[in-house]
């Protein structure tokens, strides 16, 4: 997914640069102009073909300059770990793994439940099967718990991302499982904000109203300059990705003050303590 945007930003520039309209792109490879659009948007895959002809057409004749786009259609062609998760997993959650697992930096605030990549193995089977009323198989049960651990990984790599979580105090309240898989899910949070890529607070009750009133959030920030920012919020069935830079700002500013108005990370620890000690 990222290696699409990458790509599709950079003839979009190309394009421009050359003053080639997206009609007259899309008429070079017997397309539509709205598929160009899609290309440059990284919507849609891209055959190697349609990018040499495109390069050509905009004056990227050596090969060095030629080389690394074509090296970026053949990698964006090629499917993510993801993919073998695909009978579980949402076409609109898709997209969103592909992104995670590109970001250099990921700031969560959660409402309901522990964020997906703090999730203890039996704290998250306990939220995928009461969100479920149809009930679930075990073997799609165990699929989607596999799915939410190995996105676990990405913490754990060495090219982490700098993670800020702030959870709700509801969300440390309420008792997925039962009182043992709470208690092994709080100390697993307190684990992993010892983490220096970790940085993770608590929003108690006692504050009152806060910057979040419109529910959980997730804001992607990648390293390549030319990939915009990205929000990702999530309803009952899809997602929605925000990227306009004036809407991206809005929930960035909301989550600097959640950070700003929320526990510190050492009380958040003594919270996380004093609520197993409450179990």
């Amino acid at each position: 997914m990222v290696r699409r945007i990458l790509l599709g930003s950079q003839l979009r520039r190309l394009r421009e640069a050359r003053g080639v309209t997206r009609e007259e792109a899309g008429y070079s490879i017997r397309a539509s102009e709205s598929k160009i659009s899609r290309m440059e948007l990284g919507r849609v895959g891209f055959k190697a073909r349609d990018v040499e002809d495109l390069l050509t057409l905009y004056g990227v004749t050596s090969e060095a300059e030629r080389e690394p786009l074509l090296n970026l259609a053949r990698e964006s062609s090629v499917a993510g770990w993801w993919h073998s998760y695909s009978d579980v997993l949402p076409n609109w959650f898709q997209t969103y793994v592909g992104l995670e697992g590109a970001a250099s930096h990921i700031g969560v605030y959660e409402v309901q439940f522990v964020s997906g990549l703090l999730q203890t193995e039996d704290y998250a089977r306990s939220v995928v099967t009461s969100g479920h009323r149809t009930g679930l198989s075990q073997e799609e049960v165990d699929r989607r718990v596999a799915l939410r651990l190995e996105r676990q990984k990405l913490l754990l790599s060495e090219q982490a991302p700098r993670f800020r979580c702030v959870l709700d105090e509801a969300a440390l309240r309420r008792p997925y499982g039962g009182g043992k898989v709470m208690d092994e899910q709080l100390r697993h949070l307190a684990e992993l904000s010892e983490l220096p890529h970790v940085r993770l607070q608590v929003m108690p009750f006692d504050t009152g109203g806060h910057p979040a009133e419109s529910g959980a959030f997730t804001l992607l920030r990648f390293p390549e300059s030319e990939i915009s920012d990205i929000v990702y919020l999530e309803h009952l069935t899809g997602a929605l990705y925000v990227d306009k830079p004036d809407e991206v700002a809005q929930y960035e500013s909301v989550l600097d003050r959640l950070l700003e108005n929320s526990l510190s990370p050492q009380e958040t620890r003594d919270l996380l303590d004093r609520i197993r000690r409450s179990l």
